[in-house]
C-alpha cells in the first residue's frame, strides 16, 4: 500500500516545533542526521538514507538499529545531496503530499538547493512544502490554494525567470493577470484577508513562502 503522507526530516534546523508533523500517521524518511533526529524523538523512520558523514560510526548503529531501511552511499562519488536522495525515493512512492522539514539551516547553499528541489515534486504533480519554525514554503506553476492559520504574511517569488498571469484572490493586496520577473519585490508580504486565498498562475515557477516573525 502506498504512502499518503510522507515526511522528510533533512540535516539542517530541527527542534520540537518539527514533532507535531510526526505525530501523525505517515511514512517518515530520515536524510543523514534527519534520522538521527527521528530516532532521538523515539520514531523509528521507515528509511534512512544518505551518506550519514554528519553522524559518528556509534549514532549510525543507532540509526540502523531503529530504521526499517538503511541506504548508504560513498560521500564523494554521488550525484545527490541527502535531501534530494530522500524526496526522489518520496517521489517514486507517489504519495498524496510530501513535508520536508529539517531543510532549512545555516548552509544557504543547502538551504536553497532544497527550495529548488520543491520543483521535482510540482513537475510530478505531488504537492510537497518545506516547513520550519517561521516558514512553509511551497512552489505552484498553475494554482494554489492556500489557508489563513499560523503564517500572517504571503510572499511570491518567481523561480523561473519570469511567471506570468498571477491572480490573488482573498488578499490585502489582490492581483489581477500580473507578472513577476526574478529581482522584483512586487510579491512580498502579502496578507490574507479571508479564511483562505487562490493563487493562479498563466505560466513560469512560482514560489509561496507563508511566514511568521
Amino acid at each position: 500500500m502506498m504512502p499518503q503522507r510522507i515526511v522528510i526530516c533533512s540535516g539542517g534546523e530541527l527542534g520540537t516545533w518539527a514533532l507535531p508533523h510526526l505525530k501523525q500517521d505517515a511514512f517518515r524518511i530520515g536524510a543523514d542526521r534527519g534520522a538521527l533526529f527521528l530516532v532521538e524523538q523515539g520514531y523509528s523512520p521507515q528509511l534512512a538514507i544518505g551518506d550519514f558523514d554528519s553522524v559518528t560510526d556509534e549514532q549510525l548503529e543507532q540509526i540502523r538499529s531503529a530504521s526499517t531501511e538503511l541506504i548508504t552511499c560513498d560521500p564523494i562519488y554521488k550525484d545527490y545531496t541527502d535531501t534530494e536522495m530522500a524526496l526522489r525515493y518520496a517521489l517514486e512512492q507517489n504519495p498524496d503530499e510530501i513535508i520536508l522539514l529539517g531543510a532549512l539551516g545555516t548552509r544557504f547553499d543547502h538551504s536553497l538547493s532544497n527550495v529548488q528541489l520543491l520543483v521535482l515534486a510540482e513537475q510530478r504533480g505531488i504537492p510537497a512544502c518545506i516547513i520550519d519554525q517561521h516558514n512553509c514554503i511551497t512552489v505552484t506553476s498553475s494554482k494554489r490554494i492556500i489557508q489563513k492559520g499560523l503564517y500572517a504574511n504571503v510572499s511570491l517569488l518567481p523561480l523561473s525567470s519570469a511567471v506570468s498571469g498571477i491572480t490573488l484572490t482573498g488578499f490585502q493586496y489582490p492581483l489581477h493577470k500580473a507578472n513577476l520577473q526574478i529581482g522584483q519585490s512586487l510579491g512580498i508580504s502579502n496578507i490574507l484577508t479571508e479564511t483562505e486565498g487562490s493563487i493562479t498562475i498563466d505560466t513560469g515557477l512560482l514560489l509561496i513562502i507563508q511566514s511568521r516573525d
